[in-house]
């Protein structure tokens, strides 16, 4: 659970000693107290968890950062709702917080100290972790009319969104008049077909990863084609909003380069995953190491699929009669056994295996041409 969170009935950003102390003085902590005093040790376990958990909701805010977003220092010490300058959109997302129900909201302009590098990299470590444990995500598009279709907002395009997309179970959109999109009635977005329909056009991604996706590396290539178009303010920004997406916890290095914190992450991605799938990319090359892509844009392009083999290559057999049984069980183990794909100091390694090729049957066409060149006086007098 976040440290900092807006208390949507005051305005006011609390610490956690604060959280606490809102619990105590509340009536589910009355009623928690009395119902603890006739329940057994196990039950009572159960009882505390589920009074807190339920007490502790909270929703989390998604949005484009605009110019001059409110930051900690902006908001300690006073309730969002006074009137300020710059305090509108925060104002309108622990609204629509409190008229769900919610006593707590979380947005990521003002519930960080920016200023801490260890409360920084805890956070961006976090995040999805976050967005996951949500009771509810509000997404605020800013370019997107009442009447307009939210496939173009530059929501879309951020960098940071995609984990804010995929990680909540429950999520509301709302447009920049802060009406809600589509549907007035709807309780999650991610439940209304017609809303799935235009986030699957809008994004590229299936809506069986939109509704329950796991982070992880399974399918490492997919991923990264999901951020390819994606951008954010700070270039080595793309790397660190992927940590999340994949469950990577790595150091975050502003000052670095994009290449740099991108060729991290992929390095990472192959020796936690041996998946190779990452090397499959179109662009420039990445100073970090020529592996690597120099920018995410590189994996726009869809992956190489195998090739469909010819007719010819389809009717060539394994000749089971003349070869040994333990051949087969020999090079399994031998597969089995091969270590994954390391990329350790900048070197990349991938495992091989030899395997003793004792003849060669040529069938069809190339039958054919392999006579014919034999054949061949020039040829035949190179190589005698």
């Amino acid at each position: 659970m976040p440290t900092r969170l807006l208390h949507t009935l005051t305005g006011v950003l609390c610490n956690r000693d604060v959280q606490i102390s809102h619990f105590m003085g509340s009536q589910q902590y009355s009623q928690l107290l009395s119902s603890c005093r006739t329940c057994t040790p196990d039950q009572r376990t159960k009882l505390i968890h589920t009074s807190i958990s339920g007490y502790f909701q909270f929703v989390t805010f998604s949005h484009r950062w605009g110019v001059d977003e409110p930051l900690l220092r902006d908001v300690e010490g006073q309730s969002v709702y006074e009137t300020k300058v710059g305090l509108g959109k925060l104002q309108a997302f622990c609204l629509r917080a409190c008229e769900q129900n919610y006593l707590w909201a979380w947005s990521d302009t003002c519930c960080i100290d920016k200023d801490s590098s260890a409360e920084l990299q805890e956070a961006i470590g976090s995040m999805f972790a976050w967005y996951r444990r949500s009771a509810l995500t509000i997404v605020h598009l800013a370019d997107t009319p009442d009447t307009g279709s939210f496939g173009t907002s530059q929501w879309f395009r951020r960098g940071w969104t995609l984990q804010e997309l995929l990680a909540p179970q429950t999520i509301l959109f709302y447009t920049q008049n802060w009406s809600l999109y589509g549907d007035p009635t709807s309780s999650n977005h991610k439940s209304d077909a017609n809303v799935m329909e235009e986030l699957e056009k809008a994004t590229g991604i299936e809506s069986r990863f939109l509704t329950n996706f796991s982070p992880g590396m399974d399918d490492a290539r997919s991923r990264l084609q999901w951020a390819s178009s994606r951008c954010t303010t700070r270039p080595e920004d793309i790397a660190y909003s992927l940590f999340g997406i994949f469950d990577l916890h790595l150091p975050v290095l502003y000052g670095e380069s994009a290449e740099k914190a991108l060729g991290r992450l992929l390095a990472e991605i192959i020796s936690q995953s041996g998946d190779i799938s990452v090397l499959d990319w179109v662009g420039t090359a990445s100073p970090y190491h020529s592996c690597f892509p120099a920018d995410i844009s590189s994996y726009q392009t869809l992956p190489l699929s195998p090739s469909q083999p010819h007719t010819e290559e389809l009717s060539l057999t394994i000749n089971h009669q003349s070869a040994s049984p333990t051949v087969p069980r020999k090079l399994h183990r031998s597969l089995a056994k091969s270590p994954l794909p390391q990329f350790i100091n900048r070197r990349l390694t991938l495992p091989s295996i030899t395997h003793r090729v004792t003849a060669i049957q040529l069938q069809g066409e190339d039958a054919i041409d392999a006579e014919l060149y034999i054949q061949d006086p020039c040829i035949r007098s190179k190589v005698t």
